[in-house]
């Protein structure tokens, strides 16, 4: 199957993007969702984050208090990268099954952090949605209620927009209102389409 990578920054619309793509058709694998179905309410990931981190990052109920081990990992790059080995293995075994099921054109997985986990390597395409950092930091703290202070920590842990520009192979513009992007999701997905057709594979989610 042909499989694009969507990734972006926080707050740059990642998810608005991906799901345009699925109503036209495109099948969709999001490794945030992903992520939220291991840690949901006796997700199967839950012990070893307690076994990591403790009771702190947990609710009295024995929900995982997000907020906690954000801010926890976000202040504290080893916790971060401790966090990271027990989730992203997982993730990534779920996301690979959920491609293999797909019955669709084209695969989009939606990684945030693509470069940092070095899953470019999956892809046929990565599509990169750009917007500038002020950008980021208003729509994260709109939509979040996040400090300003809290959201440049996040901002600052992901690989820099730079460079992320420069390893894309398709870039969306998501700087301007949302009246600005259907025309560009239409054509990324016609050529992704095209692409697609010129270039039939066999399902290959082992690279």
């Amino acid at each position: 199957m042909f499989i694009v990578a969507l990734t972006g920054g926080i707050g740059s619309g990642k998810t608005t993007i991906a799901d345009r793509l699925a109503e036209l058709g495109a099948g969709v694998v999001d490794t945030d969702q992903l992520s939220r179905e291991l840690t949901a309410d006796g997700g199967p990931m839950l012990p070893a984050i307690r076994e990591a981190f403790g009771g702190t990052v947990f609710q009295p109920d024995g929900r995982l208090d997000r907020s906690a081990l954000r801010r926890l990992v976000f202040d504290d790059p080893q916790s971060r990268a401790r966090l990271e080995s027990i989730l992203h293995p997982p993730i990534r075994q779920r996301m690979l099954e959920r491609i293999d099921r797909l019955d669709t054109p084209y695969a989009v997985i939606v990684v945030p952090l693509l470069f940092e986990t070095g899953q470019q390597s999956l892809a046929d395409r990565v599509l990169v949605v750009d917007v500038p950092e002020s950008v980021q930091i208003e729509r994260v703290r709109k939509r979040n209620g996040l400090t300003v202070p809290e959201i440049e920590r996040i901002v600052a842990s992901q690989t820099p927009r730079e460079e992320r520009l420069a390893r894309a192979d398709d870039i969306i513009d998501n700087s301007g209102p949302p009246e600005n992007l259907e025309s560009q999701i239409q054509r990324i997905h016609r050529r992704y389409l095209d692409l697609c057709q010129a270039s039939p594979h066999e399902t290959n989610t082992s690279r």
